[in-house]
């Protein structure tokens, strides 16, 4: 099941939630990281096939799509979950933030490791595209819709089609996370 202090996860990050039942009934972020549970544990004892099913499950029930092979870190928050992918090989860090739309993608021309790599306490945009096997480093920040393609520094603030860093001070400017 999910740990306690999740509960104050979500309330950390979400100022609208009213109350733990509200978490439980309503956010489907928190329902498609009850499914990647279930899937990951079948995945790591190659149950290939009953994973991939329950990850679909989830994805019909939530709009989330996380493939059971991925890793979670803890304190993870999906926000208006909603068209959330996250692909097989990705890694992803301990309390980091993603909001809706969000891919953590392959290219397609990779083979082994095609996903990113996302580190601690990240915050990810809305729509925003991180695609191969690139690492976003830890405390970096993505904008709404930016289109990432190579690593993102630790610290960063990266913003655009395709993304660039910015300084904090353009980053404050120009992006609203």
């Amino acid at each position: 099941m999910i740990s306690i202090s999740y509960f104050d996860v979500v309330k950390e990050r979400d100022p609208a939630v009213k109350n733990n039942l509200e978490i439980i009934l309503t956010y489907p972020g928190v329902h498609a990281l009850w499914f990647h549970k279930v899937g990951h544990f079948l995945y790591r004892k190659n149950r290939f096939v009953i994973a991939r099913l329950v990850s679909q499950i989830g994805r019909f029930f939530t709009g989330i799509e996380i493939h059971p092979g991925a890793k979670i870190g803890e304190g993870f928050f999906i926000d208006h979950g909603m068209g959330v992918v996250i692909g097989e090989t990705a890694e992803v860090g301990k309390n980091v933030t993603l909001f809706h739309g969000v891919t953590l993608g392959g290219t397609g021309k990779d083979t082994g490791k095609r996903h990113p790599t996302v580190g601690d306490n990240v915050s990810i945009g809305a729509g925003a595209k991180i695609l191969g096997p690139i690492t976003i480093g830890s405390n970096a920040k993505v904008g709404a819709n930016a289109v990432v393609l190579k690593d993102v520094p630790e610290g960063a603030t990266v913003v655009g089609i395709p993304a660039v860093i910015k300084s904090k001070k353009e980053a404050k400017e120009n992006c609203s996370l």
